[in-house]
């Protein structure tokens, strides 16, 4: 948490953003059971009361939290495939976007929230509904560009379940370099469309993900 934020005077009680992004950031430290209110408080100089100036209880700032998670991850990635592409690799690549951009995709806070759903049966039947929104979303573009009903399945279901399965794995070990993962990803694209992709297409891509 920023400096600025913690050397407010005593009578400033925060607000709503300020919490959630406290929240966020001990879900992200610690998991679940660090998201508590004395405990954040702490970390903002805040008084347990003010928190109760901006929510009804715990359970008000955990939905906000799922609120986020909700609104970046599955509603970005959503919008993701509605973008304009000229191809289906081109539309494969603007997917792409999302798991090299944290401010269109969060990969910790998804990680967190996997985790999390472990001990929350609400949040997994809410986790379980986002993945199905986020796969019928791939399967759509694949249909959009001509795939036929039962290779858009598969396909959307290939592209999702890799990305899932990279994010645990990334979480549990060493940050990946971004020149070998950028390398990669025409030949994923091309694989997961069956169609190759272009110099013209990989030069924008790559003009969006600079490497320094």
């Amino acid at each position: 948490m920023s400096s600025d934020i913690i050397s407010k005077t005593s009578g400033w009680r925060g607000s709503r953003d300020v919490w959630v992004q406290a929240a966020y950031e001990a879900l992200l430290d610690g998991g679940i059971d660090a998201v508590k209110v004395m405990p954040l408080a702490d970390r903002l100089g805040l008084s347990r009361t003010s928190f109760y100036g901006h929510f009804s209880n715990r359970q008000d700032l955990l939905d906000a939290l799922i609120t986020l998670w909700q609104t970046k991850n599955t509603g970005n990635l959503v919008q993701r495939t509605e973008a304009y592409a000229e191809s289906i690799t081109e539309a494969m690549l603007n997917i792409f976007d999302l798991w090299l951009m944290p401010e269109l995709f969060d990969s910790r806070l998804e990680f967190a929230v996997r985790n999390w759903a472990h001990t929350d049966p609400l949040l997994a039947r809410l986790l379980n509904e986002a993945d199905q929104v986020r796969v019928d979303a791939l399967e759509a573009l694949f249909l959009r560009f001509g795939d036929a009903p039962q290779y858009a399945n598969v396909r959307a279901n290939t592209v999702y379940q890799t990305q899932i399965g990279y994010i645990s794995m990334k979480e549990d070990g060493p940050s990946e370099p971004l020149e070998p993962r950028l390398a990669r990803m025409p030949h994923y694209a091309e694989i997961f469309t069956g169609k190759p992709v272009s110099g013209a297409e990989i030069a924008r891509f790559r003009a969006r993900h600079p490497l320094a």
